[in-house]
């Protein structure tokens, strides 16, 4: 947190101490909605790549699940434990749910 942040919270806390709580709560808020936004996109550009891939599409697949994945865990982190309209709304295909969780094997 930046000072400047830190001495608005202070000042805050000593006029209304309860302000200064719901002004942290509205950052931390702020943070979560970003973050699982930017997941949503990482999604739906894997997806994207997976659809436009040409031959077996092995590593947009593995990009595709990865994303959904972490797609899945930042939603579970703030309490959205369903994903099934998730699932229908970005359209995931059964072959990356199939494989989510999955450690791909690394080629020596």
């Amino acid at each position: 947190m930046t000072s400047s942040l830190r001495d608005s919270l202070d000042l805050i806390r000593v006029v209304r101490p309860e302000a200064g709580t719901t002004a942290l709560e509205h950052e931390i808020a702020a943070e979560r909605a970003s973050s699982i936004g930017a997941a949503e996109q990482k999604v739906v550009r894997a997806l994207s790549a997976l659809k436009d891939a040409s031959g077996d599409g092995g590593a947009q697949l593995s990009a595709a699940r990865e994303a959904v994945w972490g797609y899945f865990v930042q939603r579970e982190l703030i309490g959205f434990r369903r994903h099934a309209d998730v699932i229908r709304d970005l359209a995931i295909p059964a072959e990356v749910l199939a494989g989510l969780g999955a450690i791909p094997s690394r080629k020596s």
